[in-house]
């Protein structure tokens, strides 16, 4: 009769040849992720690292520690709350808009229309546009003897100096909606070709409108991709400096006075101090506000997902 004396040492044999394929298939997949891991590191993590060295030191010389003396600074600095400001009436008026507006039209070109492929097409069209080119577009525009104060003058009309005036941040506004809002309504099509098909048909038989068809089932499922196009268009919205530096230089006028002017203009000083207490703000600010998306967007499509 077979005791089954040597069945522990087979399985332990067995345990351990299968501990050691688990290493080499981790030591192989840590072999073609260390290019993008170093990667990371000497250009994300140290830099970053180093950013918040310098926000707690007095200057790169001395390298004394001073705490949060830096961040109390900064949060008094007239041009840091000038920029501040600046910068968030831009992000709460552009980034919204450019959600709404991109969704209105994804669900516009959704239906049956004339022309759809040209209206996509000519939405997208601005993407492939250099940003020099669309400046120069602007200028032409919105200069004080362009495009638009010659119209306007047709119309008794006084011209309009719109880069220096309580305008100016409407300018950039349509500047960055014509630049972002087609790729945006491209992500609301693929979105909105994914919602199942089935359930708007079952709420149109149960006599839903188009209006309760929309609020209902089509923004449920819609909730991921509306802050994921937030997250892009808050990003998106961060980086118009090039196009507000190509307009109207360092210092622009005090409503386009960004926080990347701030933060261009004290790197140029070699304040790295102040610069690298002003980018952690910025970094904090920017992860709580998608953190708060991400939770929005748990809590509408929890629902969905259950389904």
């Amino acid at each position: 009769m077979d005791t089954g004396k040597p069945e522990p040492r087979i399985r332990l044999f067995g345990r351990n040849a299968e501990a050691r394929r688990h290493r080499q298939e981790l030591g192989i997949s840590l072999a073609f992720l260390s290019p993008s891991l170093i990667g990371v590191l000497v250009f994300f993590v140290l830099p970053f690292l180093v950013v918040i060295y310098y926000a707690l030191v007095n200057n790169p010389v001395l390298h004394e520690f001073v705490g949060l003396a830096n961040f109390r600074a900064l949060l008094k600095n007239p041009s840091f709350l000038l920029a501040s400001k600046n910068t968030a009436i831009f992000s709460l008026i552009s980034v919204p808009s450019a959600v709404i507006l991109s969704l209105l039209l994804a669900c516009m070109l959704s239906g049956r229309i004339p022309g759809k492929s040209q209206l996509r097409t000519a939405m997208l069209s601005p993407l492939m546009v250099p940003v020099a080119s669309v400046v120069l577009i602007w200028q032409v525009v919105f200069s004080y003897h362009g495009a638009l104060n010659t119209l306007l003058a047709h119309f008794g009309a006084d011209p309009v100096d719109w880069m220096k005036s309580g305008w100016n941040r409407y300018v950039v506004v349509l500047l960055y909606l014509w630049k972002n809002v087609g790729y945006n309504m491209i992500l609301f099509l693929a979105a909105l070709a994914n919602i199942p098909r089935d359930i708007e048909e079952m709420a149109m038989l149960e006599g839903a409108g188009s209006a309760r068809i929309f609020f209902s089932i089509k923004l449920r499922y819609l909730s991921p991709t509306i802050v994921f196009v937030t997250i892009l268009a808050l990003i998106s919205s961060m980086k118009i400096f090039r196009e507000v530096y190509l307009l109207t230089g360092k210092y622009p006028y005090d409503g386009l006075y960004l926080l990347q002017h701030f933060m261009n203009n004290t790197f140029q000083s070699l304040d790295y101090q102040k610069l690298s207490a002003a980018a952690i703000l910025l970094a904090l600010v920017m992860s709580l506000v998608i953190a708060l998306l991400f939770l929005a967007d748990a809590r509408l499509g929890k629902d969905v997902e259950d389904e």
